[in-house]
């Protein structure tokens, strides 16, 4: 087995990037892909590229994803290494995909405002605020993957995430498979 249970005779780690919606998790991935010449893998876009869904929930306006789909489209992906999954669960991965699991955390705030100006409203927008005030992905990430390899970055600004981005980017280069 490789570093910290991942997949052997990878030459290069994959990132799990998670979080509330709103907390920055795209932004935050996309500059680390840059960073890094990792692919950035967007589950959300995936899902409704791939049809990688059980339909629509009306309620919370968005696709009810199937887990095993999603795992079956990414697991020779994954196998290869230097990826950059951006996703808002975390608990469905297995876990030897991912060297370094980031939670992404925002100001509830500055998490409202983010949200609102996306339209979210009554129990989307709700339920979201209270996922961040309870950390709820924080304690999926380290109930679904070895503590060593969560890290919780706050994202409440832009400094932040240029912070978070170098911060990553180092970690990968200093990044070595074991053998």
């Amino acid at each position: 087995m490789a570093q910290n249970g991942s997949i052997r005779g990878r030459r290069q780690p994959n990132i799990l990037v998670t979080g509330t919606p709103g907390t920055g998790k795209t932004t935050t991935s996309s500059s680390l892909a840059e960073a890094t010449q990792f692919r950035h893998i967007c589950v959300g876009d995936l899902v409704k590229e791939k049809n990688l869904h059980d339909g629509w929930d009306i309620e919370f306006e968005c696709y009810l994803i199937n887990e095993d789909l999603v795992c079956d489209e990414l697991e020779d992906l994954m196998e290869g290494g230097g990826n950059i999954v951006d996703y808002h669960g975390c608990d469905f991965f297995p876990e030897r995909w991912f060297d370094r699991v980031v939670v992404l955390q925002t100001d509830n705030s500055v998490l409202y405002d983010r949200l609102s100006r996306r339209g979210y409203t009554g129990s989307k927008l709700t339920n979201n605020i209270e996922c961040e005030i309870f950390q709820v992905l924080l304690q999926e990430a380290k109930e679904s993957y070895p503590e060593d390899i969560v890290v919780a970055l706050k994202s409440d600004t832009i400094e932040d995430i240029t912070k978070n981005v170098e911060s990553l980017t180092d970690w990968v280069r200093s990044w070595h498979p074991a053998s």
